[in-house]
């Protein structure tokens, strides 16, 4: 047992040398997505301004123009910081926020998952199910109904498309739409809040030697 305990306690201090891929994977993850979607988003501003402001076919928010713009700046400028590794705590900030907002005025109301499982045997609702939350159970009920649609899709483009080349690029899926992928991004943003930009490959380490601050991570 104790060689067991001194094997893992080797184990982890080897990790400590290289605890700084975990941070750079998640900026390198993260950094092209919102730089993509704050780009999207000045690119497009007024079509942008109009889904925010719509309350029929939109978001209903407030203030619409302004949204647009701290929205897309926040993702635009913290993706090129996640990029550099620069004030990684200080850009996560408006990028958590931007987060809980897209999920509760994009997605909420459409559930978790972002594609719509269309097999409930394979579906991670399975497992809240068996316990007994009734979200989960419907949302297995729901998967149900999501199969019978791709099938019935997939035969309609069978019989009447060229389904090899239509499916060429991938398989059809309903979308669903949910938090999912914004949950998914919190999180990841969340983790970086606690242990920064990481060591050698972040702007943060490298000003925080310059100024003599010993860098946490």
């Amino acid at each position: 047992m104790q060689e067991l305990i001194s094997f893992y306690n080797l184990f982890t201090q080897k990790l400590k040398a290289i605890d700084w891929l975990g941070p750079l994977a998640l900026r390198l993850y993260l950094a092209p997505i919102f730089i993509g979607v704050g780009a999207h988003k000045f690119a497009n501003f007024d079509d942008m301004v109009a889904w925010f402001g719509n309350s029929d076919w939109g978001l209903g928010l407030p203030m619409p123009r302004l949204m647009v713009f701290l929205a897309a700046s926040a993702e635009l400028l913290g993706g090129f910081a996640l990029l550099l590794g620069l004030a990684t705590r200080l850009f996560v900030l408006p990028l958590i926020v931007t987060m809980v907002v897209a999920a509760g005025t994009s997605h909420w109301e459409n559930g978790w998952f972002a594609i719509a499982p269309g097999d409930p045997a394979t579906s991670t609702a399975s497992v809240l199910a068996a316990v007994g939350i009734p979200a989960a159970q419907r949302s297995l009920l729901n998967s149900e109904g999501v199969g019978q649609r791709v099938a019935a899709a997939k035969g309609i483009l069978r019989r009447h498309g060229n389904y090899s080349w239509l499916t060429e690029k991938g398989s059809f899926v309903v979308l669903n739409n949910g938090i999912e992928f914004a949950a998914t991004y919190l999180i990841m943003l969340l983790s970086l809040l606690f242990t920064g930009g990481g060591r050698w490959v972040s702007a943060d380490y490298w000003i925080g030697r310059r100024l003599g601050i010993a860098p946490s991570r």
